[in-house]
């Protein structure tokens, strides 16, 4: 079992949001990766990320479009949506994710669902071994 801090990408176009998600991933000991678009989280790669968290209504590239990018290169990688807007919340859009967060959020219930996906991760690592 290594000891390595899982990476978390917050991808949202609102800083207090991403302050405050950032700050409470790193008090769940995550090492997190906060950027304010789509398109800074591509320019800056997909590799060693082990969570990436998207807004969906953002300018230029929105969430659904960054998720489908994503699940071309890392189809393994788990993603989470979070939205203010309840009319982005179509359910059938948000297809191929691992959880769905309506703001404002329960940090805890958030956590808990990261760290759900990570320990299933590990499980299958440890099968393909």
């Amino acid at each position: 079992m290594s000891n390595v801090r899982p990476i978390v990408a917050v991808v949202d176009d609102d800083p207090r949001l991403l302050e405050s998600l950032e700050e409470l991933l790193e008090s769940a000991g995550y090492a997190v990766r906060s950027f304010s678009s789509a398109r800074q989280l591509l320019i800056s790669g997909l590799s060693g990320l082990d969570v990436l968290i998207t807004d969906i209504g953002m300018l230029g590239m929105n969430g659904f479009e960054l998720r489908d990018l994503v699940k071309r290169t890392r189809p393994e990688l788990p993603v989470f949506f979070i939205t203010g807007r309840h009319e982005m919340a179509d359910q059938e859009r948000a297809q191929g994710v691992s959880g769905f967060f309506r703001k404002p959020f329960d940090a805890l219930a958030l956590l808990g669902a990261v760290g759900d996906v990570l320990r299933n991760q590990r499980v299958e690592d440890d099968h393909d071994r």
